[in-house]
């Protein structure tokens, strides 16, 4: 019996391209908890950086890819970068001649912009901000970092770093997390928190970030649109996006 749902939102919820919530999904999430099934966000995403959706409280908020989760005023995990490795990532970036972001609980803000930043901000129509004082800012607590790259350029930029690791979901972008962290970890907190198991858990995803969460749970599934890695990973695929297939899947589910 499925007590608990985790969703990614970029091509999971919510369609990259329209970036909009559809009428279909609003319902399923709307039904999900009238039927006493708790919703989690599970996103990489900052907690500033969250889509409003009216009417929609979630039990949960997964973000920064599980770095900080929390329930109400609740932290359920705290996980950041070492200090020392934030500034050796900013040291290698540059070295690239690659901006970087950081991502606190209060602040996200980077050292410059690029195009595939740029890029990478506009899919989830988030505005990207240089700071001012970005050297302090890299003496605070970092829940994730992210860079625009290629994966040939990962090894570059994760050089003599040690408590960071590299997560995608994107070709021209890479959010750097704690090492040992990503979704999964943040699934598995979130379902300690509830007293829940994970057979007890289905959770929805489309990127290569996601696998860990779907491993996490009882039923993992990638939408119609995800990448074929997640679709191998998952135990079902569901229907597009675009095709409200979450919708569709928990309507033949009888979960809503």
């Amino acid at each position: 019996m499925i007590k608990i749902a985790f969703f990614d939102i970029d091509g999971t919820m919510i369609d990259m391209e329209s970036k909009q919530i559809t009428e279909k999904m609003l319902e399923t999430l709307r039904c999900l908890q009238e039927n006493g099934i708790k919703i989690c966000i599970a996103t990489g995403r900052s907690p500033l950086g969250l889509p409003k959706i009216e009417g929609i409280v979630f039990d949960a908020y997964l973000t920064y890819n599980g770095s900080y989760c929390y329930s109400g005023s609740d932290v359920i995990l705290s996980h950041s970068i070492e200090k020392g490795d934030v500034h050796r990532i900013i040291r290698n970036a540059a070295e690239i001649n690659r901006p970087v972001v950081l991502a606190g609980k209060k602040r996200m803000e980077a050292n410059g912009i690029d195009q595939n930043l740029s890029d990478y901000f506009a899919i989830g129509k988030q505005e990207l901000i240089v700071a001012d004082d970005f050297e302090s800012l890299a003496d605070e607590t970092t829940y994730q970092m992210m860079i625009g790259c290629r994966k040939e350029e990962y090894a570059q930029v994760l050089k003599d770093v040690r408590s960071a690791q590299i997560t995608a979901w994107w070709d021209r972008a890479a959010d750097i997390i704690p090492a040992g962290g990503g979704k999964g970890v943040g699934v598995t907190a979130v379902l300690k928190y509830y007293g829940m198991d994970a057979s007890e858990a289905i959770a929805f995803g489309d990127g290569t970030n996601d696998i860990e969460m779907l491993q996490a749970v009882g039923h993992g599934v990638a939408m119609g649109n995800a990448t074929e890695d997640v679709k191998e990973t998952a135990s079902d695929v569901c229907g597009c996006v675009t095709e409200d297939g979450i919708y569709h899947y928990c309507r033949e589910h009888k979960l809503i």
